[in-house]
């Protein structure tokens, strides 16, 4: 029972007293002063938007108010959505929530927390995750769209909207419906100073990247398009970049491609450039005033987005075809009437781009089984608006706001008719205004206001606002709630107020006067027929769909419905949803016109208040008996109040009550006993039992506490003497212990004491027979120290050093050797550490030489400290040679080929591969031979100083059938020590290498024996010459 405990002012004005605007003004201000900003009349909400974040939404709160009833806690927002929820998933009963209020009072702000704690509340899982993401993301893709800044309101809804969720039997989500009324899609092409256009061309501009703005044909300045306010391109607070990747997020969420995300912005940027169509005046040869295009450019950007010629969207815009059954007339239109149009097609193309958005977010969460669902509907709408000059747009917006009223009044009394019907009670007449006389001057289908707009729309001949007002004065001359200038004369009154072109209606919220300029053209709402069919021919897939009036073979001579026409039926629609529903109500009330935290203007919210008619619900909520409760709760309450009921009631609750309030003496009038429920008439009586109850509860308090502090002082004392007795007894239980300890300390000493003096008479006789050896030990351990400290400060310091100290006494030569041996492993695997992965190869390819040719050939000690390159050709500037190796090349460099013949040498480029050795012209240009790695079957080698080796080969290869090679190297350590790696990487087997002074080599006729002689003149390097002996010798002298 918070609602009736908060100290803050009255929580549900139903109980306020004395009730009139004032004290309902200041209860309002009080609350909002505290940060209360909920406070009920009944079970409807009154928000005041506090134009600051307050830490009383999030999962904490959401948490807190699912598990209590509407009164158990504090006024919130929660609240009603829990109860609509609850009734909605436990009672089957569909519920709607209705949000009202003027510009900047926060209801855009009041459905997102209504349908974010239903997201909340309902069941979790994947599915269903999915489903409430996609309602929770179309807020931002509807505000982009349909929201802009307006002098009262950063982010003010521009359109009314309805939106269905739909639940299954569990109460999880399973999709909705959209439906939108009356978008202010005048504010495309003009909006007063200080306002702003939609927010999606600011968005549009701020958020695309340098290529997408390109390929709209768009510049980043807002200042370069007319339709845009300069002045107030940029809202305090509010970040176009950041909430044009929020949308384009959201659109990818709902499930809008890539390609339908591309079209609307296409759409949008037509709408732009729209605004930068000037038109100039242009005289026919007849002298008819015509008009004309004044920038080619910018009309054939928009035909380029489009998809369509140029000329067929300028002839659109500057004449307009006149079609009957007979005869088609094709009449040009001047500046003022091609302005008209430019602006009509702009204003229509955008209203009809939002209907598509909303249309396609309703495919992508509609509900595609047919089972049966329960619905709860939340309507965003206008509240109702008087401004300085009223037209159209407010007659329609004040129109649906009486229907509204219309509904709450008639559900209200319908509730509360019922309940006393249910509990017995005898039901009084109340009294309340009725305001279904001002709907139907507004909406019959004969003699309203709408019906009349309608036939003077489509009535033939001159027809102009005038025509209209003076039509409405004539039949509505005598009614009570329309009044105009004509009118008053007629009753010889005289209101300078009221304009010659205008008109008052008397709505339940107060008297408003509309101009009835404009009227007509915003009911045509025409656009030129020219125009529908150029948009339908473009080639534009998005812009086609929304003019299907466009095409010839649906072309059409009956006029389309007018716009009050179509909003006076969606209303209707509205209302039948409406009445099939349980309503909610949400009035939301703007404090200050500034935005500002913390300011009340009473002036403006007493205005909103009689606007939303909040006096007028407090009345009819408290007509009869302003507070009831059922008798288990009410006796709950306040059954410390008497003596027989506290502390426990053993009978029927209404006994209880019945006996309570006999004992309290209150006024029998003031009192009705309900089938289930108590009902108290005025709220008087109900605070004086909250103030008997607050007294007892005082009076309870002291007596529990007095009890408590009896109970403490008595629980502590026993505590303290059990703790004393306790504490004594561990105290002496602990100093016999503690003397015990010394007693046996002393014991175990004396007792040792005397063993050791015996053990040591016993065994002194022994002490010097074991002297020798700890005398030995000890000079033995000595020397080993010295041994090691002397080799520690002489171990040789690089690992070339092959130094090691001898050691001072032959016994150490073993441990020596060992110590010299790990020492060097130890210090090469350090060395081995620190090398690079090519250092590594390199030392392993030089350990492969040294196994291969180390004391077995003379030139081996000299290769020992060059490193192997490979490549001794420049192979980098050779492109030809890289080609003809189709691979890694291991090895390159030039050798000579001894000629089979006589003997002659012949140079070559030699190539090693990892599968092949190629040998290649002087020149590089020509390959000579390719001996494949699988066809080399031994190499023999001298073992004298000079390059000179034979290459063997398979017979069975095409190759080996012409023989061996006998080749010449300056680099043969290298090159052979390459190619046994080689084998042994392809062929998995080890080359045979023979280091040998003589051989036999295979040639194609025959076999020859190669035979190395030493020189006598003792030359250096591989100068070799070879001379053949006979047909089948051959002798080099190295």
């Amino acid at each position: 029972m918070s609602l009736l405990e908060t100290s803050v002012g009255v929580g549900d004005m139903v109980l306020l007293d004395p009730l009139n605007e004032e004290s309902l003004l200041k209860n309002l201000d009080k609350r909002f002063q505290h940060n209360e900003i909920y406070t009920y009349i009944g079970n409807v909400v009154i928000s005041v938007n506090p134009y600051q974040k307050l830490p009383i939404f999030g999962p904490e709160f959401i948490d807190k108010y699912k598990e209590y009833n509407f009164y158990e806690l504090k006024p919130h927002i929660y609240a009603l959505a829990n109860e609509a929820y609850q009734s909605l998933r436990d009672h089957d009963k569909d519920q709607c929530i209705i949000i009202t209020g003027e510009s900047g009072s926060g209801k855009t702000e009041a459905s997102k927390l209504v349908m974010s704690y239903v997201a909340a509340v309902c069941e979790k899982g994947e599915e269903v995750n999915s489903v409430k993401e996609q309602l929770l993301q179309s807020n931002p893709v509807l505000e982009a769209f349909g929201n802009a800044k307006t002098i009262r309101n950063n982010n003010s809804s521009r359109f009314g909207k309805y939106m269905d969720i739909e639940f299954d039997f569990k109460g999880s989500p399973l999709g909705g419906v959209i439906t939108n009324y009356l978008l202010e899609k005048s504010r495309v092409v003009k909006h007063v100073k200080g306002e702003r256009n939609f927010h999606i061309f600011y968005q549009l501009l701020a958020g695309a990247d340098a290529q997408l703005l390109k390929a709209l044909k768009l510049e980043q300045d807002g200042s370069c398009y007319s339709y845009l306010n300069c002045e107030a391109s940029r809202v305090d607070g509010m970040d176009d970049a950041a909430n044009f990747r929020a949308m384009k997020n959201a659109m990818d969420i709902i499930g809008f491609s890539t390609e339908e995300f591309q079209h609307i912005l296409e759409v949008v940027a037509m709408v732009l450039k729209l605004g930068n169509v000037e038109l100039g005046d242009e005289f026919q040869a007849n002298g008819v005033a015509g008009s004309s295009i004044n920038d080619g450019k910018v009309i054939k950007d928009i035909s380029d987005l489009m998809g369509l010629q140029s000329e067929v969207l300028e002839r659109a815009l500057c004449s307009r075809t006149m079609e009957t059954k007979t005869e088609k007339v094709v009449t040009t239109l001047n500046k003022i009437q091609a302005c008209y149009a430019r602006d009509a097609l702009a204003k229509n193309i955008y209203s009809r781009l939002f209907n598509w958005i909303v249309n396609r977010i309703n495919e992508k969460i509609k509900v595609s089984n047919s089972a049966k669902k329960k619905v709860m509907g939340v309507l965003d709408i206008y509240g109702f608006e008087i401004l300085k000059n009223n037209s159209f747009e407010q007659f329609v917006i004040n129109y649906c706001n009486e229907k509204l009223q219309q509904v709450f009044i008639e559900r209200t009394m319908k509730e509360e008719q019922e309940e006393y019907t249910k509990e017995g009670i005898a039901w009084d007449k109340i009294d309340y205004f009725d305001n279904s006389i001002i709907c139907n001057l507004i909406e019959h289908n004969q003699q309203g206001i709408l019906a009349m707009l309608d036939e003077e729309c489509l009535r033939p001949g001159m027809v102009t606002d005038s025509t209209f007002l003076a039509k409405l004065n004539q039949m509505f001359s005598k009614h009570n709630y329309y009044e105009s200038r004509v009118t008053q004369n007629a009753q010889h009154q005289h209101d300078p107020t009221l304009g010659l072109n205008c008109f008052r209606i008397q709505h339940y919220a107060g008297k408003v006067m509309y101009d009835v300029n404009g009227f007509l053209d915003k009911n045509n709402d025409l656009l030129f027929r020219d125009l529908s069919q150029a948009l339908w021919s473009s080639k534009h897939p998005l812009l086609r769909t929304m003019f299907p009036e466009g095409d010839p073979k649906q072309a059409s001579l009956k006029r389309p419905p007018t716009a009050g026409t179509q909003f006076k039926n969606s209303i209707a629609t509205l209302m039948k949803n409406l009445y099939s529903k349980n309503p909610n109500y949400i009035r939301c009330i703007k404090p200050n016109e500034h935005q500002q935290r913390g300011v009340f203007s009473s002036d403006l919210v007493g205005i909103q208040a009689r606007y939303l008619g909040l006096l007028e619900n407090v009345r009819v909520r408290r007509a009869g008996y302003a507070y009831r409760q059922v008798y288990s709760a009410f006796l709950h309450r306040y059954r410390m109040l008497s003596r027989s009921t506290w502390p426990h009631w053993h009978g029927q609750s209404r006994e209880g009550v019945e006996k309570l309030l006999e004992e309290l003496t209150l006024d029998s009038k003031e009192l009705a006993f309900g089938r289930t429920k108590i009902f108290i008439r005025s709220p008087n009586s109900l605070f004086y039992l909250e103030e008997q109850r607050r007294i007892r509860i005082h009076q309870l308090a002291a007596l529990i506490q007095k009890i408590y502090r009896g109970w403490r002082c008595r629980t502590h004392y026993q505590l303290m003497r059990k703790s004393q007795i306790l504490i004594s007894a561990w105290f002496r239980g602990n100093a016999q212990k503690k003397r015990y300890g010394k007693i046996k300390a002393s014991t175990l000493l004396i007792q040792a004491f005397v063993r050791g003096w015996k053990a040591r008479k016993e065994y002194r006789k022994y002490f010097r027979s074991g002297a020798a050896l700890h005398l030995s030990n000890f000079i033995y351990r000595c020397m080993a120290r010295k041994f090691l400290l002397s080799l520690k400060d002489n171990l040789p310091s690089q690992i070339t050093d092959n130094r090691w100290p001898s050691p001072p006494y032959k016994a150490f030569n073993l441990a020596n050797q060992e110590l010299k041996r790990i020492f060097h492993h130890c210090r090469c695997k350090k060395y081995w550490d620190q090398l690079s992965p090519q250092k590594k190869e390199a030392l392993k390819e030089k350990l492969c030489a040294s196994e291969l040719f180390k004391g077995k050939k003379a030139s081996y000690p000299g290769s020992v400290p060059v490193p192997f390159r490979g490549d001794y050709v420049k192979l980098h500037e050779k492109p030809k040679l890289q080609t003809v190796a189709e691979g890694p090349v291991l090895m390159a460099e030039t050798v000579n080929k001894v000629n089979r013949a006589n003997g002659k040498m012949t140079p070559r480029i030699l190539l090693l591969t990892k599968s092949h050795v190629i040998l290649v012209d002087a020149n590089g240009s020509k390959v000579k031979t390719v001996i494949g790695l699988e066809n080399v079957a031994e190499v023999s080698v001298s073992s004298l100083q000079n390059g000179l080796f034979g290459l063997h080969l398979t017979e069975i290869s095409s190759v080996g059938a012409k023989g061996d090679f006998l080749l010449v190297s300056d680099h043969v350590i290298e090159l052979l020590t390459k190619l046994y790696q080689a084998m042994l990487d392809k062929m998995k087997k080890q080359l045979p290498i023979t280091v040998t002074e003589e051989f036999t080599v295979k040639f194609k006729d025959g076999n020859m024996t190669v035979k190395v002689i030493q020189s006598q003149k003792g030359g250096q390097g591989n100068k070799i010459s070879c001379k053949k002996k006979g047909s089948n010798q051959l002798e080099v002298l190295a």
